[in-house]
Order: structure tokens, then C-alpha cells, then sequence
């Protein structure tokens, strides 16, 4: 099976190079400098050269608050370039594995939101991404999954988890916003899942995180936690639980946008495992460096 990976240089994009690589899949990783995929002819132009089963689109433009006043390349990112990929695929029978988010919701559920349930995006990250979603579902109905998933993190390049080893190691306290709740997702759990699409090759919308809900404020005790019992921090500070309102930022966040998994375990028979355990595992890479 030849898969291409576009967005190879970031966290989920270079994970599943690591992941499926060791089961012997036929890996093309693409990076922004390989592939834009927000330009039609070059992704007509090199999927036609490297005519591959499987497009995985890791692609995206993930700074939240500075999309705010950077639609255009958002939407590009976002909405353009899965736009592209799924005429494409639709028309060359490729299967297409685009990723998404929990930020297509607006938060105001008081239970998991199911794949079914209404959107209504709260920022301009959302919406692109919701335009992406719409894209590829609509012009590839028979070829193509959106796989949302939430607070992501790994090893390698910027997230939660790296920021805040790095602001715990350097600072005398934090505050961390405590009213926003979701479930952190490596992206080690969002592989499992990704290969096992690759191998029932679901269509529509499903949901992945790893198993459990916090907020920001435990997801950031329980990695300092973490850091220390590894030996990544050599002291603990204290880490205090704030309002939304009290940290403002340009763009809303939903206030509540755990993912409901109940159809993608029952179609893939995967399970998550729960995201402190995923933790643990993330925190002993970024202390051995694998």
C-alpha cells in the first residue's frame, strides 16, 4: 500500500512516518517545500507522478489565535488544500484520511459531542476547518474519511506539553486555564487509529482522542507530574487554575469539546488508551530523545 503523507514535517506527520514505517507500508512524505496543497496544479501534477491508494493529510494551519487575522492562509491551508486533495483522490480512486479537529463544535454541549452533531465553529481556525471537512466530504463521498481529533501533542515540534516543560523549567509559577475542558490526544493514539482505518477504510466523519477528559489546569499538573518522576524537571512550581476570562485571547476556544468514540471503537475495534498513560509514554520519549 503506498500512502502519502502530506504536512510530513509536522507532529502527526512525522509520528506516522516512525508508526507505519515499522508495519512495512510504502511511506511518500511530503513536506510544504515538497507540496502546497493549497495550489491544484502541483497536487494534480505530483499525485499523478506518484499515484498513491492512500492520501493521510496532516496538512494544516494550526496557530489558532493568529489565524484571526490571517484568514486567507488559513483558509488556504485548511479549506483550499483538502479541497484539492479530494477532487483529486475522488477522481483516481485514492482513499483520503483528512485529520480535523474538536474545534468545529462551539462548546456549549454538557456531553461528547457524536460525529453527527451540529457545528458551529467559534473561530476562524474552526470554521477553515470545518470549510475542509465540507470540501472533502462532499466532493469525495466514496473515498474519503474526516478523522477529527483534540488537543494534540507529541514529542517533536510546538504543543501544550512542550510549552509547558519549557515555561515550568523557567518560571517561578504558572496559571493555567482550568474552565476549558477536552481530551489531550498523542499523536502515538491517533496513529493506532490511522492504521487501523488504513485497514477497514471507514467513509464519513469519526472521532479520536485518547480515553479520558481534563482541562488545560490537569493536563498541565499531570505533565509536570510526569516530568518530574522521569527526570525531566529537576523542581516543582505551583500551578494555579484560572478562568477563560482571566487569559484572554484573540480567538474563542469551546468550553466544552470532548469527542464522543463510541462509533470509531465499534467500527475499528480500537481502543484508546487513557491520555495520562499516553502521557507518560510522550514524556519518556522527550527524556531518551527516541
Amino acid at each position: 500500500m503506498k500512502i502519502v503523507i502530506t504536512g510530513a514535517r509536522g507532529q502527526l506527520g512525522l509520528t506516522l512516518q516512525k508508526y507505519l514505517s515499522a508495519a512495512k507500508y510504502e511511506l511518500v512524505p511530503l513536506t510544504h517545500s515538497d507540496l502546497d496543497i493549497s495550489d491544484e496544479g502541483a497536487v494534480n501534477q505530483t499525485l499523478a507522478k506518484l499515484k498513491p491508494d492512500v492520501i493521510i493529510n496532516t496538512a494544516a494551519y494550526t496557530a489558532v489565535d493568529t489565524a484571526e487575522t490571517d484568514d486567507l492562509t488559513a483558509r488556504a491551508a485548511n479549506a483550499t488544500g483538502p479541497k484539492n486533495l479530494a477532487r483529486w483522490a475522488a477522481k483516481n480512486k485514492s482513499y483520503l484520511i483528512h485529520i480535523s479537529t474538536d474545534f468545529v463544535f462551539s462548546g456549549c454541549n454538557s456531553r461528547p459531542y457524536k460525529t453527527d452533531d451540529q457545528t458551529d465553529p467559534l473561530s476562524i481556525y474552526g470554521r477553515t476547518k470545518l470549510e475542509g471537512e465540507l470540501h472533502s466530504r462532499y466532493l469525495a463521498p466514496d473515498n474519503c474519511l474526516v478523522l477529527r481529533t483534540s488537543w494534540v501533542y507529541s514529542e517533536s515540534g510546538k504543543n501544550f506539553v512542550k510549552t509547558m516543560l519549557r515555561l515550568m523549567a523557567d518560571k517561578d509559577s504558572l496559571n493555567v486555564v482550568a474552565d476549558q475542558i477536552g481530551t489531550p490526544s498523542s499523536t502515538w493514539g491517533l496513529a493506532r487509529c490511522i492504521e487501523a482505518c488504513l485497514q477497514k477504510k471507514p467513509l464519513g466523519i469519526l472521532h479520536w482522542t485518547d480515553a479520558g477528559v481534563a482541562s488545560w489546569y490537569d493536563f498541565a499538573v499531570a505533565i509536570q507530574d510526569e516530568a518530574m518522576s522521569a527526570g525531566l524537571l529537576n523542581k516543582t512550581i505551583p500551578v494555579h487554575a484560572i478562568t477563560t476570562a482571566q487569559y484572554p485571547t484573540p480567538a474563542k476556544r469551546p468550553a466544552y469539546s470532548v469527542l464522543d468514540k463510541t462509533a470509531t471503537i465499534e467500527s475499528l475495534n480500537c481502543e484508546p488508551v487513557h491520555w495520562r498513560h499516553e502521557l507518560a509514554a510522550v514524556i519518556k520519549r522527550i527524556k531518551t530523545g527516541s
